[in-house]
């Protein structure tokens, strides 16, 4: 399965990827009315590590997903090896939040957990934060033994 990863010797720290995100999952088709004087709410982070090395976290979409496995509301499931919330359904317990080793979850602006679920809906081929990251820091692979 293709999933998201981060080459942090590529990586300048300039955000791109959460602003594209954000964009992404906005619903708006306009980046300037989804974004400008708002908080920008993306499901990649990027954090600023030491020695000015950068690198950005989003779901790993884990084969044994310790989210999935401890969801009291059944809220997050598998599709096609993509770790999903069910927004209905869940019930904002924060269980996963604290179960994830990657701290890939966070609660969204209106209650419901939120998380990268590789702009499934998007028929670009590819999520957003890979598509904006000037740099190819990040990529959309599949590799082998992940």
């Amino acid at each position: 399965m293709k999933r998201v990863y981060v080459r942090e010797e590529w990586c300048l720290g300039c955000h791109l990827c959460e602003y594209n995100c954000a964009f992404a999952n906005s619903g708006l088709d306009d980046m300037v009315k989804a974004l400008k004087g708002r908080d920008i709410r993306p499901r990649i982070h990027v954090e600023d590590g030491e020695n000015d090395v950068h690198f950005a976290v989003s779901c790993r979409h884990c084969d044994e997903a310790l989210c999935l496995k401890s969801c009291i509301a059944g809220a997050i499931s598998k599709q096609n090896g993509v770790v999903c919330i069910d927004r209905e359904k869940c019930v904002g317990c924060y269980t996963c939040v604290l179960v994830c080793p990657y701290g890939a979850l966070r609660p969204g602006e209106d209650g419901p957990m939120e998380k990268c679920q590789l702009c499934l809906d998007s028929s670009a081929g590819e999520p957003a934060c890979v598509r904006g990251c000037p740099n190819r820091a990040i990529v959309f692979e599949e590799k082998e033994g992940a």
